[in-house]
């Protein structure tokens, strides 16, 4: 009996003693290199986003560690000064930026291995894509500019912004858009300042009558996704060029994942230049607004190098930039 009662205490004071669920160490790099980095690099990107707060999910197979969160959530136990964890909830390849618990937005986001990222340099740049969507929420406006859009039609989940029914498979929008497509790169890879300056303006005419062919809710639709989704991957391309001047600490560098920023910057512009290429709105739908926006994110830096002064001014489009 009592061999029994002492080995029940001996157990009860292991279970005790069990340590809540642990950040995996290279989880653990990664995330304390985004934030160095993104401390390093984000105003050089966009005024004052420093400011913006960044706090970050991260979902796991079993957990979910949440971090920059002043306090936790209900149904999170804090496990450290910057952590709380929960069971894990979200899918563990969910990549996105919302108010999940209330503001501020937060980054929710798998492991690498689980996301398109799959390793740890480009997942970097992806959560600085989806940081750039904080800075977005974070706009005093913008919420209620979104429901003033009045394209959910009752959806108050936020779906309406996927799944909104835009003509992508008209013919005369798929045709018109592709017309659009390869005026926009050929400005965008004109090194010539002239033709340049030409292509542009031919660009801009034909921007405009392809949005007056659109209906007034397709058209803001449009408007919208290019100025969130297409302006987030404009900035993830600055962001990992402008990492390729950015020194990573040595334990960052240690992971056996580890790809170079100089490396990963000089991929970034001609890969999504070649995915606008390759975009076809019929089929890739929405998709295609990502490589879309960023290009003209591109242009605006050739056309007006300050245009993104005004970006916040006018939330939702970036149609006033295409005017002059």
């Amino acid at each position: 009996m009592r061999t029994l009662f002492t080995l029940l205490l001996v157990t009860t004071a292991v279970f005790a003693q069990t340590p809540a669920a642990q950040l995996a160490v290279d989880d653990a790099v990664r995330i304390r290199e985004f934030y160095r980095l993104a401390s390093q690099i984000q105003n050089q990107i966009w005024p004052d986003w420093s400011r913006t707060p960044a706090p970050l999910l991260l979902v796991t197979s079993d957990t979910e560690f949440l971090m920059h969160r002043a306090e936790p959530p209900e149904g999170f136990k804090k496990v450290g000064d910057d952590l709380s964890t929960r069971p894990r909830q979200f899918p563990t390849n969910l990549l996105a930026t919302f108010p999940a618990f209330g503001p501020p937005s937060v980054i929710v986001i798998g492991e690498p291995k689980n996301t398109t990222s799959k390793t740890s340099t480009p997942w970097l740049i992806t959560l600085m894509h989806e940081h750039f969507h904080q800075l977005q929420n974070a706009q005093p406006r913008y919420y209620q500019a979104v429901q003033d859009l009045g394209l959910s039609h009752g959806d108050n989940t936020g779906m309406w912004m996927l799944n909104y029914p835009f003509p992508y498979e008209k013919p005369d929008v798929a045709q018109s858009f592709a017309s659009l497509r390869d005026l926009l790169l050929s400005a965008v890879n004109e090194t010539d300042k002239e033709k340049f300056a030409t292509l542009a303006k031919q660009y801009i005419r034909e921007r405009q009558k392809f949005f007056a062919r659109l209906s007034s809710d397709d058209h803001k639709y449009l408007s919208f996704q290019l100025w969130q989704e297409g302006i987030a991957r404009y900035t993830e391309i600055k962001a990992a060029e402008a990492a390729a001047q950015y020194q990573p600490t040595a334990e960052y560098a240690a992971l056996s994942d580890f790809e170079p920023f100089t490396n990963y910057a000089a991929t970034v512009r001609t890969e999504t230049l070649n995915e606008l290429r390759r975009a076809d709105i019929a089929k890739s739908k929405r998709l295609a607004v990502y490589s879309f926006g960023a290009a003209e994110g591109l242009l605006l830096d050739r056309l007006d190098p300050k245009w993104k002064d005004g970006y916040f001014e006018h939330l939702l489009s970036t149609d006033s930039f295409f005017e002059k």
